[in-house]
């Protein structure tokens, strides 16, 4: 069974950048066709697709955040990061992270496996 865990601080201050990872157990973010991305839920708001890293390593962000979003990974420790720079109050939102068989999940049944999701508040 594949587990995602998402990790980082609760609490950003605005204009910091945020820094989220998520450690994969029960299977290699390497593994053929598999996609791992970042989505989040602001409060009362739908998902919004951040971004995703496939198993070779290669990245796709969504247009809207791409000036400030970089995702990566350390295959070593089966992880991959996110990093939201110039962060302000509306990046307030729970964080997740999931496996996909494909670039940009938009729902949650469109995910294989998802993280239990981190809350993140943007606030001085």
């Amino acid at each position: 069974q594949v587990q995602l865990q998402e990790s980082g601080p609760g609490l950003v201050k605005p204009s910091q950048t945020l820094s989220l990872t998520c450690t994969v157990s029960g299977g290699s973010i390497t593994s053929v066709n598999t996609y791992w991305s970042w989505i989040r839920q602001p409060p009362e708001k739908g998902l919004e697709w951040m971004g995703a890293i496939d198993y070779r390593g290669n990245t796709a962000v969504s247009t809207s955040l791409k000036s400030r979003t970089s995702i990566s990974r350390d295959t070593s420790k089966n992880q991959f990061t996110l990093q939201l720079s110039s962060v302000t109050p509306e990046d307030t939102a729970m964080y997740y992270c999931a496996r996909a068989s494909r670039w940009r999940p938009s729902t949650f049944s469109d995910m294989d496996y998802r993280g239990k999701g981190t809350l993140v508040t943007v606030s001085s």
